[in-house]
């Protein structure tokens, strides 16, 4: 059976209200999109010591999920009314046609060689090298699965750089992903943190896969010491906004390695960093940037 996938504009704060009053309109699913994703305007939401959380994007996408007969224009007029808002009248339809989710899914991911001894395999492929170092990781819920080139770039770096029993900090784990390399890659204590438990625990879950020991935490949960390496994949804003807090967890002579950050927005981020840090020239792919820096 077919379905219909409805998206238009909302205003953030009629966005959750609009999205229960049409999950209660008959509407199978509503998620919520950052419609500036990927443009320099792109609004992360985070949750950080000192750094208050955002409600919504500014400006946002909703995406409903409608049977086939369902009328369109009188479903939206119905919870647009329940919401106490106007009914939207510019959106976009698209018809959503019945597949095995599952199947399409896994057919489009392949392992991902990262170096030439360093794979991410999915758990229902073999691994295409069995002496490479192989990350076991499930895309789809996961949190970072190594497709994006920021997660590329930050392996390719650790894969270069560590030399063995380095403590680090995966501050942003997500999946876990860079945690799980830098143990397989031979680093010494491992931690992770990040503001979503579902992460922790994705990432939990994905280093009991992989047959290494990290720890995964809550940002509150983490002790409070220093790391020869502290890896940040995240956004430009948050990695903007804690400065202080990443440098501070840096020990001196230690390395600082960001990414989530667009190409023009580089210059913009190490001049934040540049009062503990020196850094090399930034690497690109696909137009995301990775800086790495050393602390003086």
């Amino acid at each position: 059976m077919p379905w219909q996938s409805v998206r238009l504009l909302v205003d953030s704060k009629q966005a959750e209200p609009l999205s229960d009053a049409l999950m209660e309109a008959g509407a199978l699913s509503v998620s919520l999109e950052d419609a500036d994703a990927g443009t320099v305007d792109e609004t992360p939401l985070f949750g950080e010591p000192d750094h208050p959380t955002a409600e919504l994007w500014p400006h946002s996408i909703a995406v409903v999920l409608l049977e086939d007969g369902a009328d369109v224009a009188a479903t939206l007029a119905a919870a647009a009314k329940q919401a106490g808002i106007p009914a939207p009248t510019d959106y976009t339809i698209e018809t959503v046609a019945e597949q095995d989710w599952v199947r399409l899914t896994q057919s489009q991911f392949d392992p991902i060689p990262i170096s030439a001894r360093l794979w991410i395999v999915p758990t229902w492929h073999d691994a295409p090298d069995s002496s490479a170092i192989n990350l076991k990781l499930d895309p789809g819920l996961a949190f970072g699965t190594g497709s994006h080139p920021t997660t590329r770039l930050c392996l390719r770096w650790l894969d270069g750089n560590l030399q063995g029993g380095e403590s680090l900090l995966d501050y942003g784990c997500g999946s876990g992903i860079l945690a799980i390399a830098a143990a397989k890659l031979g680093a010494g204590r491992v931690d992770g943190v990040d503001i979503d438990e579902q992460a922790v625990t994705a990432s939990r879950d994905n280093a009991t896969l992989n047959q290494v020991i990290a720890h995964f935490c809550l940002p509150g949960e983490l002790a409070p010491e220093q790391f020869d390496i502290v890896v940040a994949n995240i956004l430009t804003n948050p990695l903007k906004g804690m400065a202080p807090l990443l440098a501070g967890r840096v020990r001196p002579g230690g390395h600082l390695v960001l990414s989530g950050i667009l190409a023009e927005q580089a210059e913009d981020v190490m001049t934040v960093y540049r009062d503990w840090f020196v850094f090399d020239p930034p690497a690109i792919d696909e137009g995301w940037v990775r800086l790495a820096g050393i602390k003086q």
